[in-house]
Parts: C-alpha cells; sequence; structure tokens
C-alpha cells in the first residue's frame, strides 16, 4: 500500500536518488509515513448540485428546524404547569380497598415519578412524530420543489434548441408575472437584440460585398474592352490604366472606410484632449460654399483621430449631398457646450429635401438618402455609420433630422468634461466669419 507523503518531505526523500533506480520508486520504498487520518476528506462526494435537491433540504431543514422550536416549547410548558405537590389528592386517613395511609412525602414522589415518566414518552413520541414529519417534508418539498423548477427546465430546454439559425424562436411563457416569467421575458428581449445584430450583420456583409464587388468588376470590363480592341492606341491605354487605378482607388477608399468602422466599433484606445472648436476650425478652411460658423471651445476627452474623422465625414456629407455651386448652397456648424455642460457640434446644410421617415435610417451602413445621394456614387455610403460608431465610442448621442426647405440637420453630443486646468479657450476659426447662431 502506498504511503502518503508531505510534499516538503517528498522533496527532501528524493533529492538523492540511487543510480539505475526511478525517482517515484525510490520515493514510494523510502517513505513509511502512513496517511493522515483527514485525508479521506478529501474523497467526500461534494453536496447537491441540482436546485431542486438544495430547495428540498432547505426546506427540510426549515421544517425540523421550526418542528424542534415547537416540540421544545410544548415540553417546557408541559414541565412548567404540571401539579405540584398536591396533585394526587389522596385521604391521609387510607386508601381505596381499605389498604394503610400513605405519608405525603411518598404522595408526591409517586406524583412525580407518573410525571416524570409521562414527559419522558411525550418527548419520545414527540421526536418519532417530528423524525416521520421531517421524512414527509422531504418528499413534499422535493414534488414542490419540482413544481417550482419546472418552468426552469421547459425554459432551459427551449434556450438549448435556440443557436444563431433560430433566432427568431422565443421562450414565450405565459403564466403570472412573477420571477421566472421576468426572466423569460428578459432573454426573450435578449434574442430580439440578437437577432436584430445577427441580421443587420448579415446585410452589412452583403452590402460590404457588392460595394467591393463594383470596383472589380468595373476594371474587369475596362480591361477586357482594352484587350479587345487589337489597334488600341497609346492613349486610349492610358485612359483604361487611369480608369482602373481610380477604381482601384475608390476600392481603397472603402477598405479604409471599412477598417475605421471597425476601429470605432471597438472602442476607445487613448484618450487626449481636443477642442472640437479647433479641429471643425482647420476643417472648414478650404470649403468653397458659403460658411456660417459659430465656434465656442467645446473639449472632449476622447481619440483624436476618431473625432478628427467624425469631422471630417460631417463636414464632407454636408458638402458633398448640396445644392450645385451658385444656387444658395450653404453649410452652418456651431461647437460649443449646452445648458447641462454637454460639449456638442451642430451641422446644417442646405440640399434637396429629403423624406423626414428616411432620416432614421441615415447612420445604416452603405444607406444613401434622397434622389442624388442614390444616384451619385461620389460617397462610399459609410460615412455617417462611422460617425455613429464614433459617437457610440465616446459615449455620447448623435441625432439627424431633415429641413422641410431641404437638406439635413445633424446634431453631435458627447459626454460633459470640463475640469478648470483642462478649459481650452474659445477660439475662432481662422479665415472664417462668424454669424448669428445656427438655428
Amino acid at each position: 500500500m502506498r504511503a502518503w507523503v508531505p510534499g516538503r518531505v517528498a522533496r527532501a526523500m528524493t533529492a538523492w536518488v540511487p543510480r539505475g533506480v526511478p525517482r517515484s520508486k525510490w520515493a514510494w520504498a523510502t517513505c513509511r509515513i502512513p496517511r493522515p487520518r483527514w485525508a479521506w476528506a478529501t474523497r467526500l462526494p461534494r453536496g447537491p448540485r441540482t436546485v431542486r435537491w438544495r430547495l428540498t433540504l432547505l426546506y427540510g431543514a426549515l421544517f425540523a428546524a421550526a418542528g424542534a422550536l415547537l416540540l421544545t416549547f410544548v415540553y417546557l410548558l408541559a414541565r412548567a404547569t404540571g401539579g405540584g405537590p398536591g396533585t394526587a389528592t389522596v385521604q391521609s386517613s387510607q386508601l381505596d380497598g381499605g389498604a394503610p395511609a400513605l405519608s405525603t412525602p411518598t404522595l408526591t414522589r409517586v406524583a412525580e415519578a407518573a410525571r416524570s415518566d409521562q414527559l419522558h414518552q411525550l418527548v419520545v413520541y414527540a421526536v418519532v412524530a417530528l423524525a416521520l414529519m421531517t421524512v414527509a417534508s422531504l418528499a413534499l418539498g422535493w414534488l414542490m420543489a419540482g413544481r417550482v423548477l419546472s418552468p426552469l427546465r421547459t425554459m432551459t430546454a427551449s434556450a438549448r434548441r435556440i443557436s444563431a439559425d433560430n433566432l427568431h424562436e422565443r421562450l414565450a411563457v405565459s403564466g403570472p408575472d412573477d420571477e421566472l416569467k421576468a426572466v423569460a421575458d428578459t432573454f426573450d428581449a435578449v434574442l430580439a437584440r440578437l437577432e436584430g445584430a445577427f441580421e443587420a450583420q448579415k446585410q452589412f456583409v452583403a452590402n460590404a460585398s457588392h460595394e467591393l464587388r463594383t470596383p472589380l468588376t468595373l476594371q474587369q470590363a475596362i480591361v477586357d474592352v482594352t484587350l479587345a480592341d487589337p489597334d488600341a492606341s497609346v492613349s486610349a491605354l492610358r485612359a483604361a490604366l487611369a480608369r482602373v487605378r481610380a477604381a482601384g482607388q475608390e476600392q481603397e477608399r472603402l477598405i479604409d472606410a471599412l477598417l475605421t468602422l471597425a476601429r470605432s466599433q471597438r472602442g476607445l484606445e487613448t484618450r487626449e484632449f481636443v477642442d472640437l472648436a479647433t479641429v471643425v476650425g482647420e476643417r472648414l478652411r478650404g470649403v468653397e460654399l458659403s460658411v456660417r460658423a459659430r465656434l465656442e471651445s467645446a473639449p472632449v476627452l476622447g481619440d483624436p483621430q476618431l473625432v478628427e474623422r467624425l469631422v471630417v465625414n460631417l463636414t464632407d456629407n454636408a458638402v458633398r449631398h448640396n445644392l450645385p455651386t451658385g444656387e444658395g448652397s450653404w453649410v452652418s456648424v456651431w461647437t460649443g457646450v449646452d445648458a447641462r455642460g454637454r460639449p456638442g457640434l451642430r451641422i446644417e446644410n442646405s440640399g434637396p429635401v429629403i423624406p423626414a421617415d428616411q432620416a432614421a435610417g441615415l447612420f445604416q451602413p452603405f444607406r444613401r438618402l434622397g434622389a442624388e445621394r442614390v444616384g451619385k456614387r461620389d460617397g462610399l455610403g459609410l460615412g455617417m455609420s462611422i460617425v455613429a460608431a464614433v459617437v457610440a465610442a465616446h459615449g455620447g448621442r448623435v441625432r439627424a433630422r431633415t429641413r422641410p426647405q431641404g437638406g439635413l440637420v445633424v446634431e453631435v453630443s458627447l459626454p460633459p468634461y470640463a475640469p478648470a486646468e483642462h478649459r481650452i479657450p474659445d477660439v475662432a476659426a481662422a479665415g472664417i466669419s462668424h454669424s448669428a447662431p445656427v438655428v
């Protein structure tokens, strides 16, 4: 029989091993320390692992404890209210049948002995009854626990059947509005959100595949047409190569936009102080449209590159999807801190009339609004999606609404951060005239 040896003792005894003898055999051969008696505790089976067993034992333990307290109270009450020396009233002269009379101390001892026997029988009967009722309570507790947990088993089986292929299924638990139904309703709500996320992901993959395939198809068509002409001139070849290069650049921009979207959805890696007024002012310098700007300090704690990409996408969107030059096109920009102390950015532009119900889908990937946004392909369809992802990564909110006269208004609100030592003074964008507040 192998002996149990503590770790330190085994290491000390196996420090020197004879040549040709395995270390393990030498350790067992040299160790004669008996296994401690408490070692059996490590092999004991664990407690009940199911909630039904735990509830059953809990019910039985509570019943046994309550029954023991009740019997103890009854025993103490019976012992306290039992008769004293005068419980047995016996004639002092003689007993029934003419027996000689007994003295009072003898009668007292007889009464106390009888009373002690009665209390002993009461305790024995009570303990037996408590044991039987405890066993019965365990059986009833097992049945009641099974009945209570039956909806939970049903929900577990239904949840195991649900996978990525059938997220449309729901638990749909009926019954009273209790805790179990609340859990089932919460799980159904989670499934609904997961289904929406999976559908959005599938739609995004399909749209991204289509958008990536379009430049490839164009490049292949240009190459095939050029190769089919054996008498193509040098200028024609150069023109074909220029178109192929333009298609490749569009594909590169699309991939870069997809990478930026993925990065913004992953969260913030760095946090620095950025002033929206400074970023917007630098971006508006090269805009050729009529710009009305009121730039006040709007300090933000976030990723400078993502914040810059947010401003670039919003300004490019306002300039690109605007009225033609010379038809009264304009862009209005505001940065500052609102009444709740949240730094914000608002960009408003003129443009074609867009139905109000289409503004909600503006932040979906590859979604273009209005006739010009659908017909022209000078945009990738990811600008506003990146804006929404960047704002979400910074813990802010973004909202878009259409103007009845045409155009769009986009409002961005970010979390406040304005300690005195990090306040950035108000700046005015160089070369941009200030005007009335944007309405």
